[in-house]
């Protein structure tokens, strides 16, 4: 069986982490076009997979506009410029592995999905959690009515401090007309997640959260009129110092994500000029962000099963926590381990968790077992390999779509 044959649509982080599948197993999956506007994303790209220049583009436009050249496309663009492509390119017949969110309102999410199945493509979003081992062994043991049947569950984010002021203060999803609303941009991986666990639709919602932190009020008075870390004076007294941050990254060796995200000259004199010049050096109480700092969604499944959802920005950054509540006992997780307490006989016990052994371990191997399971869906045309596929993917993320609204409007709505 020959490869597939994959174009990257959008080569920043996600793009290229999907793309080193085919490093790891070059026969199974083949990079053969990218479209990047970023001149260094777009060369490295190239240089990496030896890519062919005709199949080298700033606009994917030009490679939507070509007959059909490749088995499926990777589109990893920003959240807003998800729609354009994604349905170009399934009227081309191209198969989709799509980064969540999909689009950043209903309607789109829907003709995406709706061109997708008109055009008999295979359509998978990239809601990683799904594909965890994690994931798929607490699955296992609900679906063996180990604790019988859930009754509620409730789904911790600490997102954590640090990680919240890269991404969602100076970073690309700060502001909702740019990217998409937090609970959309970060967290629909987390409502999504409770469908599958659950294994129910959601039929009712409500919520509750705002931007509470991280606006000029709360500056502190030390800090002065200083626009950025490096310029401040209260700098080394601030949990947000970018200068700190960044720059023990780099003293550490670290020059994967998030370091990279701010820069391409990952020298001391580039990450220094970034913190002068660029968004990732701002003060966080000046920036231009707009997204919630914290949020709780409420949540009523078919049958009656309950669950609650907590988003925190201001946290110690660690893995997801969960705590499924059932009619024979209880599960909690944390991503890595599994605690079973059992009612009947009062006993507690740890379940281990495998492990994934790939250099795509990112979101615990989620990132590896969606893009593996997409490639084998395409080869072998089962898309019953697909554990996110359009119609469940469209269903969570109007979920979401009805939990913002009840935050706004102040009222339960219905999915």
């Amino acid at each position: 069986m020959s490869p597939v044959q994959l174009i990257i649509i959008g080569a920043g982080s996600r793009g290229t982490r999907y793309a080193e599948y085919a490093l790891e197993h070059p026969g199974l999956a083949q990079v053969v076009g990218v479209a990047e506007p970023r001149p260094y994303f777009r060369q490295r790209m190239q240089q990496k997979y030896n890519l062919e220049a005709a199949n080298v583009v700033e606009d994917w436009r030009e490679l939507a506009a070509r007959p059909k050249f490749a088995d499926a496309v990777i589109i990893a663009t920003p959240d807003i410029l998800h729609k354009e492509p994604a349905i170009a390119f399934a009227n081309q017949g191209y198969d989709i592995l799509l980064e969540k969110p999909m689009a950043p309102d209903p309607e789109s999410c829907r003709q995406i999905v709706e061109t997708a199945q008109r055009n008999n493509v295979i359509l998978a979003v990239c809601h990683v959690l799904r594909y965890t081992h994690y994931s798929q062994q607490l699955k296992s043991l609900i679906s063996s009515s180990l604790i019988g049947e859930i009754i509620s569950v409730q789904l911790l984010e600490p997102v954590g401090f640090w990680h919240y002021a890269h991404s969602f203060v100076r970073g690309n999803w700060r502001n909702e007309a740019t990217s998409s609303f937090m609970l959309l941009a970060k967290s629909c991986h987390d409502l999504d997640w409770l469908r599958y666990i659950i294994g129910r639709p959601c039929q009712q919602v409500s919520s509750f959260g705002s931007l509470k932190h991280f606006k000029k009020e709360n500056k502190p008075p030390e800090a002065g009129e200083a626009l950025r870390c490096l310029d401040c004076v209260y700098e080394s007294n601030c949990a947000y110092s970018a200068k700190r941050f960044y720059l023990n990254l780099y003293k550490q060796g670290n020059f994967g994500w998030p370091l990279d995200i701010i820069t391409t000259d990952l020298t001391e004199t580039g990450v220094i000029a970034a913190l002068q010049n660029g968004p990732y050096g701002c003060c966080v109480y000046e920036s231009d962000n707009d997204v919630v700092d914290h949020q709780v969604v409420n949540l009523l499944y078919e049958g009656g099963a309950t669950a609650t959802f907590t988003m925190i920005a201001t946290s110690e950054s660690r893995q997801r926590q969960v705590s499924i509540f059932g009619t024979k006992g209880e599960l909690r997780g944390n991503g890595e381990t599994i605690i079973h307490y059992d009612f009947l006989s009062g006993l507690t016990r740890e379940i281990a968790v495998d492990k994934f052994e790939t250099k795509l371990s990112g979101h615990g191997g989620g990132d590896y077992g969606v893009i593996k399971s997409f490639v084998e869906a395409v080869a072998t045309r089962d898309p019953s390999l697909i554990l996110s596929g359009p119609q469940e993917s469209l269903e969570t993320h109007l979920t979401v779509f009805a939990a913002e609204r009840a935050r706004l409007e102040n009222r339960v709505l219905a999915v």
